[in-house]
C-alpha cells in the first residue's frame, strides 16, 4: 500500500441533516461550509469573511456571543472605502454607517446561529499576525494599507489558548450543547516563508491539542494531517502548489462526513447527489417530449425529498420549472 492513510477515531458526535452548523476562520472553513450547504445543511459560512489568525476569530465569536466590542473604533478609510480591521476586506463600504450596519447584522446573524447550532467549525490558518504600530492591536486583515502601518508577530500558544478559553466560556452560556471542531488549514502561507509557516502550523497544532485535552465538547479534525501525510503528492495541489485541488477537498470532505455525521445523513447525501445531477442536466434538445417528461418526473421526486427530509428546495424547483415549455 503506497500511502499513509490518516485514521480518524470514531467520534461521539453524530450529526444529522437537521443539525445547524457555523463555520469560521481561514479559507478551509469555506470548503467545509460550502459542501455542507450543497448538501442542504443549515450552515452559516464565514459570516465575517476569511479570518486567518486565532485571536481575530476569538474576538468575533466573543462579539457574537454578547461581549461588547466597539467595531467603529477600529474602522479605517482607504481610497474612499471604509474597512474594519477586525473583518475581511469583502465586508467594506464607501459609507461608514453602512459598513457598521453590515457588521451589526453579521454579528446578530452569527449569534442566532450559534444559539441554535450543534457544531461550530473553526479553521485556523496561521499563528503569524499583524499588529497596528502604536496601539499594538492585532488586525484580522491589513486591507492592503502601507506595510509600515503594521508589525508582524508570531502569536504565542498561551495567549491564543487564553483567548479560546474566554471564547468557549461565553459560547457555553448561550448554547451549552454546542460542540466545537478545530482544524488547522493545510494551505501553506509562503508569504511568511516556508520555515515560518512550519513554526506557525506547529504552534496552531499544539494549541488544538491542548484545547482538545481540556474540553470534552471540543474536537480536532486532522485536515492538515490528511493533506500533508495522506495526500502527499503534488497531483493533489492546485497550480499554485499551495491549495488543495477539488479532488483533495472532496477526499477530506468525505473523511469529515464519515467521522461526524450519522448514517441517515450519508444516505441522504447519496440520494441528493443524484438529484443535483438531475437538476444540472442540460440536454441537446430541451423542448423534446423525453426531456419535458424527465423534468416533470424530477420535480415530483424533488417534492418527495422535500417532504421526506424537510429541506429547502426552491432554487432547484425554479431551475427545473424554467425548463418546462408552455
Amino acid at each position: 500500500m503506497f500511502r499513509t492513510e490518516v485514521q480518524i477515531a470514531p467520534a461521539q458526535l453524530q450529526l444529522s441533516l437537521q443539525d445547524k452548523v457555523l463555520t469560521i476562520g481561514s479559507c478551509f472553513a469555506e470548503v467545509i461550509g460550502s459542501r455542507l450547504k450543497q448538501n442542504k445543511v443549515d450552515v452559516l459560512v464565514n459570516p465575517f469573511g476569511t479570518i486567518f489568525n486565532p485571536l481575530s476569530v476569538c474576538l468575533l465569536l466573543q462579539a457574537a456571543a454578547g461581549n461588547t466590542h466597539d467595531f467603529e473604533q477600529h474602522l479605517v478609510q482607504h481610497n474612499g472605502i471604509w474597512y474594519a480591521y477586525d473583518l475581511h476586506s469583502s465586508l467594506s463600504s464607501p459609507h461608514k454607517q453602512e459598513l457598521l450596519q453590515k457588521i451589526q447584522e453579521r454579528v446578530h446573524r452569527t449569534k442566532e446561529q450559534l444559539q441554535q447550532a450543534s457544531l461550530l467549525v473553526v479553521t485556523l490558518g496561521t499563528a503569524v499576525a499583524y499588529k497596528l504600530r502604536g496601539s499594538g492591536k492585532v488586525v484580522a486583515n491589513c486591507h492592503k494599507l502601507p506595510a509600515n502601518n503594521f508589525e508582524r508577530t508570531l502569536l504565542q500558544t498561551e495567549e491564543m489558548k487564553q483567548a479560546f478559553e474566554q471564547t468557549l466560556a461565553l459560547l457555553s452560556q448561550i448554547n451549552p450543547n454546542l460542540h466545537v471542531l478545530l482544524t488547522v488549514s493545510p494551505v501553506r502561507h509562503i508569504k511568511e516563508t516556508l520555515p515560518m509557516n512550519s513554526v506557525s502550523k506547529a504552534t496552531l497544532r499544539v494549541l488544538c491539542h491542548q484545547l482538545e485535552e481540556a474540553h470534552a465538547n471540543l474536537h480536532y479534525f486532522p485536515a492538515f494531517e490528511i493533506m500533508m501525510d495522506d495526500l502527499r503528492d503534488y497531483r493533489f495541489y492546485a497550480p499554485d502548489m499551495l491549495h488543495p485541488t477539488e479532488v483533495a477537498e472532496e477526499y477530506i470532505w468525505q473523511k469529515f462526513v464519515a467521522a461526524y455525521y450519522d448514517k441517515g445523513f450519508q444516505v441522504f447525501r447519496e440520494v441528493w447527489q443524484k438529484m443535483r445531477r438531475a437538476v444540472a442536466h442540460r440536454p441537446f434538445h430541451p423542448q423534446s417530449e423525453a426531456h419535458q417528461a424527465f423534468v416533470r418526473n424530477t420535480l415530483q421526486q424533488l417534492a418527495q425529498l422535500r417532504e421526506q427530509y424537510q429541506i429547502e428546495t426552491s432554487a432547484e424547483e425554479k431551475a427545473l420549472r424554467d425548463q418546462l415549455s408552455g
